[in-house]
C-alpha cells in the first residue's frame, strides 16, 4: 500500500506484496496475542466472564472442616481450618489459601441464597485479608488434597455492626496453562457477629426427640413373666456406645431442651433390661444378649430427664395424618389412638419415674389439615406442633413471628421455624458438611433475631429420628446457640401459652396444600382395616380368659405399633408386621378348639353324644357356650330347641368332654354341628360336623330278647324250687329218724312190732337208697359197698356208740 502511494500509478509485483504482508503478519503477532489474552487475566480475576465461570465450578475443592469459635466475639481469634484438592489435570504453583469477608446479610432468604452458592467462583466476597493470615502451597499436584489452617483475630476482619457476614476461604494460584495468579476454588460460610447480650434475645425451643422404629412383636412367652419377643436385635445397636440412641442421650443431656419421647421406646428398652428372645429365621428365637446395655441406658436416661421437660407422644407414635385421611372411615380406628394416648403417660412414669406432658400431638413433618388437626386432638391434645413451611405467612409480616399460634375449637398451634428445624437432615458425616450446617443454622438464628426488636418464641421441631452424624451436629449448633448472646432457652409448654403476633397467620391449609410427597407414604386404608379385624378377634378372644390382661396388653400395644410413624417409606416392612400380628392372635385362638369327630353309632331310642373341648392354652377358658345342633331334628331330637347348649370350662393345658342326651325317632343317618360361642353369642372358632347313624330294634328282635330273658327267669325259678324241695325232704327225714327212737328199736330182721317194715310205705324210694344186706341184717359201718351200689344220698353211718340223744337208722 506504501509502495503504491508512493509511486502513482504502479502496483507492487507478486513477490513484494508476498513480502509485505509477512512482515505485517509477523509485526502483528505479539499484538494479537497480548490482545487475546487480555481480557482473559482480568476475567478469572473476578470470576465473571469465562465459558468455565458460567459454570461456577472450580478445579479446586475448598473444603471448610472446622470453624472456631462459631460466633466470635471481641477480642477472639477466629481459625479456620480445612483442606484443598487439585481436582484439574495441571498442577497449580504460587498458590495461597485466604479469608475474604463480605458485606453482612441483612435478611433469611439473603443467607438461603448465599448457602446455594457456596462453593460458586462468582460472589461478592470482598477483598483478601491476606497479608500473614494465609497458607501458602508452592504447589498442589493433581488428586491430592493438602491441610491448612488460618488463624486471624477478630478485629482484623473489619466487623462492624451486628449481623451475619458471609466468609470465603478461597484459593489462588497459577496454572502453565494460564501462568496468572486467580481464584481456582471457593468455600462459603456464615460469621455470626453479635458481641454484645442482645436487648430483647429469642426464646428459643428445642425439641430433642427420642424415637425409634417398631421393635417388639406381640409374642411373648407361655411364661409367668411373658418373655418378650423382638423382631430384631437393632435395639441394641442404637444403644450400645457410639449408636444413635446412645449418642442422642449422651449429647442431650448436656443441653437445655425438651425431651419428645415414644412410650413403645421405653417399654421396649425395658423389656431388654430382663429375658427376651430375638427373632430368627422362621420360627426361631434366640436368647437375648444385650440386657446390661438396655439397664446402663435407662439409668442414664433417668438421670437427665431429672427435672426437664418431658413431652410424651402416644404409644409407638401413631401417624396422626395416615389416621386422618385413610382410617377415621374405618370403625374404631380412632379407639386406637385413644388407647395409645392414654397408655402413654403410664409408661414414662413407669421407666422414667417422671410425669410427662401429653398435651402435645405432632404430626409428621409438622404438616397440617383441618382433618389432622380434628384427629389430633380428638384423643385429648390441645396442641398440635406443626410447621412454618405449612401452616405458612401470607406476607403481611417483615419478620418471623412466634411460633403459638391459635387455630379455633380451643386448640393451639406451635408452629416451628422451618429453616430452624431442616437444617439437620443432610448427610452430615463429614466434618465439613456438618460445619456448614452449624454455621448456616448460628446466622438464620442471629438474622432472625435482627428482624425486629420485639420479643418472640421460636421452636425448633427436628427431624424424629435423627442419624447419630446429624444428632452431634445438631447438639453443637444448640450449644453455640444456648451459650451465645442472641436466644435464651425456653420450655415447650411455655413457647405455646406466649402472646401470639396479631398478624400471624392462623388459617389451617386445606387438604389439598397437604405435600404429595408425604401422602405417598402415608398407611392405606386396608392398614386400618386390618387393625380393625384384628382387634375384633381380640375382643371374641379375650372374653373367654381366666386372666385377659397377659393378652389384651402386649396384643394392644402390637396394634399401636401398626400405626407407627416410623413404617413411612417401608410400606413392605409395615405389611408383614400386621400380618405377623393377626396370624398369632390366630394361633392362640386356635389353641381352644373343639376335637374332630367321626360317625357316631346309636343303637337305641335314647342315647348321649359326647364333645371333647381342647385348651392347649396356659390359661383357663371360661364363659364359653358348647352348641350341638341337629340338621335333621325329625330323625335325630337333641332337645326340645332346635339346639341344645352346655356351658364349657375347661383348665390350661387340659380338656373336657360335654355330654348332650338325644333321642332318635326313626332310623337313618344325620348330622350333628357342634359350635363354640361366647357368652354374647359371638361364634368362636371352627365348627365341627359329624353324622350319627342311628339303628332302630325292631319287634320280632324285642321278642327273641323278651324270650330268653324270661327263659333265664324260668330257669332260675326251677333252680330255686328244686333246692326248696330238697331241703324240705332232708327236714322229714329227720323227724322220721327223732320218731323212731321214740317208739323203740325195731328187731334185727328190720320189723316193728305190728310185722310191718321199720319204713312205711312212703319211704320205699328211700329204702331202695340205702345200704342194706339182703339177709335183712344191720349193714354195719365196717361193711363194704358193693361195687354195684348206687351213691348213698347220706354220709356213711359211724359204728361208735351214739351220743347222748343221737339217733341212728336201723
Amino acid at each position: 500500500m506504501a509502495e503504491a502511494a508512493d509511486f502513482p500509478g504502479m502496483t507492487p509485483s507478486p513477490a513484494r506484496r508476498w513480502l509485505r504482508r509477512t512482515g505485517a503478519l509477523l509485526a502483528g503477532a505479539p499484538l494479537l496475542a497480548g490482545l487475546l489474552q487480555l481480557p482473559a487475566a482480568p476475567a478469572q480475576a473476578v470470576g465473571q466472564t469465562s465459558a468455565k465461570d458460567a459454570s461456577d465450578a472450580g478445579t479446586v475443592a475448598v473444603t471448610v472442616d472446622s470453624l472456631s469459635p462459631a460466633a466470635p466475639s471481641d477480642g477472639d481469634t477466629l481459625t479456620v481450618s480445612g483442606t484443598v484438592t487439585n481436582n484439574g489435570k495441571q498442577a497449580v504453583t504460587d498458590a495461597h489459601v485466604g479469608l475474604r469477608v463480605g458485606s453482612a446479610l441483612t435478611t433469611r432468604s439473603a443467607i438461603d441464597s448465599a448457602a446455594e452458592r457456596a462453593d460458586a467462583l462468582s460472589g461478592n466476597d470482598g477483598s483478601e485479608v491476606g497479608g500473614k493470615y494465609v497458607t501458602e502451597f508452592a504447589k498442589l499436584t493433581p488428586g491430592v488434597s493438602e491441610h491448612f489452617s488460618i488463624s486471624v483475630p477478630v478485629d482484623k476482619l473489619d466487623l462492624d455492626e451486628d449481623g451475619v457476614y458471609p466468609l470465603g476461604v478461597s484459593l489462588e494460584g497459577e496454572t502453565s496453562a494460564q501462568p496468572w495468579e486467580q481464584v481456582l476454588g471457593v468455600q462459603r460460610t456464615f460469621l455470626p457477629w453479635q458481641p454484645e447480650e442482645a436487648e430483647t434475645p429469642t426464646r428459643t425451643t428445642v425439641l430433642w426427640p427420642l424415637v425409634s422404629t417398631v421393635h417388639m412383636s406381640a409374642e411373648t412367652g407361655s411364661n409367668a413373666q411373658q418373655t418378650p419377643v423382638f423382631l430384631n436385635d437393632d435395639l441394641a445397636k442404637e444403644l450400645s456406645p457410639g449408636g444413635r440412641l446412645e449418642q442422642l442421650l449422651s449429647l442431650g443431656k448436656e443441653l437445655d431442651v425438651t425431651w419428645v419421647i415414644d412410650p413403645d421406646l421405653l417399654a421396649s428398652v425395658d423389656a431388654m433390661t430382663g429375658s427376651y428372645r430375638v427373632r430368627g429365621d422362621g420360627d426361631t428365637t434366640t436368647a437375648g444378649t444385650h440386657q446390661a446395655v438396655a439397664k446402663q441406658w435407662l439409668d442414664d436416661l433417668q438421670d437427665a430427664v431429672l427435672g426437664r421437660e418431658v413431652v410424651a407422644l402416644p404409644f409407638a407414635d401413631p401417624d396422626l395424618a395416615s389416621l386422618a385421611h385413610n382410617g377415621t372411615g374405618v370403625a374404631g380406628s380412632l379407639s386406637q389412638l385413644k388407647a395409645a394416648t392414654d397408655v402413654a403417660a403410664t409408661t414414662v412414669e413407669t421407666v422414667l419415674h417422671v410425669t410427662p406432658n401429653t398435651d402435645f400431638a405432632w404430626p409428621v413433618d409438622g404438616a397440617v389439615d383441618p382433618s389432622i388437626v380434628k384427629v389430633a386432638t380428638s384423643a385429648g391434645a390441645d396442641k398440635v406442633i406443626a410447621r412454618s413451611d405449612s401452616l405458612a405467612e401470607n406476607g403481611d409480616l417483615t419478620y418471623t413471628p412466634s411460633a403459638a399460634r391459635p387455630i379455633g375449637g380451643g386448640t393451639t398451634a406451635v408452629v416451628a421455624d422451618a429453616r430452624l428445624s431442616t437444617a439437620f437432615t443432610g448427610d452430615l458425616t463429614k466434618a465439613s458438611t456438618a460445619t456448614l450446617t452449624v454455621q448456616e443454622f448460628l446466622a438464620q438464628s442471629l438474622a432472625l433475631n435482627l428482624q425486629t426488636g420485639k420479643q418472640r418464641s421460636v421452636v425448633v421441631a427436628p427431624q424424629r429420628m435423627p442419624t447419630a452424624s446429624q444428632a452431634r451436629s445438631l447438639a453443637e449448633a444448640v450449644t453455640q446457640l444456648q451459650g451465645g448472646t442472641w436466644s435464651q432457652s425456653q420450655q415447650l409448654a411455655v413457647a405455646a401459652k406466649a402472646k401470639p403476633d396479631p398478624g400471624a397467620t392462623t388459617k389451617v391449609p386445606s387438604s389439598s396444600a397437604y405435600p404429595s410427597s408425604l401422602r405417598k407414604q402415608e398407611l392405606p386404608r386396608s392398614a386400618f382395616e386390618q387393625i380393625a379385624h384384628t382387634q375384633d378377634k381380640l375382643d371374641n378372644f379375650k372374653v373367654i380368659l381366666a386372666r385377659e390382661a397377659r393378652v389384651v396388653t402386649p396384643f394392644g400395644r402390637a396394634m399401636n405399633r401398626e400405626m407407627s410413624t416410623s413404617w413411612r417409606g417401608r410400606s413392605t416392612a409395615a405389611g408383614s408386621f400386621r400380618q405377623g400380628v393377626q396370624a398369632y392372635l390366630d394361633t392362640l385362638t386356635g389353641q381352644v378348639k373343639l376335637i374332630d369327630k367321626s360317625e357316631t353309632k346309636l343303637s337305641g331310642r335314647s342315647a348321649t353324644i359326647p364333645v371333647t373341648v381342647q385348651n392347649n392354652l396356659v390359661q383357663g377358658v371360661d364363659h364359653l357356650v358348647l352348641r350341638l345342633t341337629s340338621k335333621n331334628p325329625t330323625r335325630l331330637e337333641i332337645s326340645d330347641e332346635a339346639y341344645a347348649e352346655q356351658r364349657v370350662t375347661v383348665s390350661g393345658g387340659h380338656t373336657s368332654t360335654v355330654k348332650f342326651t338325644t333321642s332318635a325317632k326313626v332310623n337313618g343317618q344325620t348330622t350333628v354341628v357342634a359350635q363354640l360361642y361366647t357368652e354374647d353369642g359371638q361364634k368362636y372358632g371352627e365348627e365341627v360336623a359329624f353324622d350319627v347313624r342311628v339303628t332302630e330294634i325292631t319287634a320280632t328282635v324285642m321278642l327273641v330278647i323278651g324270650g330268653g330273658v324270661l327263659l333265664l327267669v324260668l330257669a332260675g325259678f326251677r333252680m330255686y324250687t328244686q333246692r326248696k324241695r330238697a331241703a324240705a325232704r332232708e327236714a322229714q327225714e329227720t323227724d322220721e329218724t327223732e320218731e323212731d327212737g321214740e317208739d323203740g328199736a325195731a328187731g334185727e330182721d328190720g320189723a316193728d312190732e305190728a310185722g310191718e317194715p321199720a319204713d312205711g310205705p312212703e319211704n320205699a324210694g328211700d329204702r331202695e337208697n340205702r345200704p342194706e344186706k339182703e339177709s335183712g341184717g344191720r349193714a354195719g359201718a365196717a361193711d363194704p359197698e358193693q361195687p354195684s351200689d348206687e351213691t348213698p344220698d347220706t354220709a356213711v353211718e359211724s359204728a361208735d356208740p351214739s351220743g347222748t340223744g343221737e339217733r341212728v337208722d336201723r
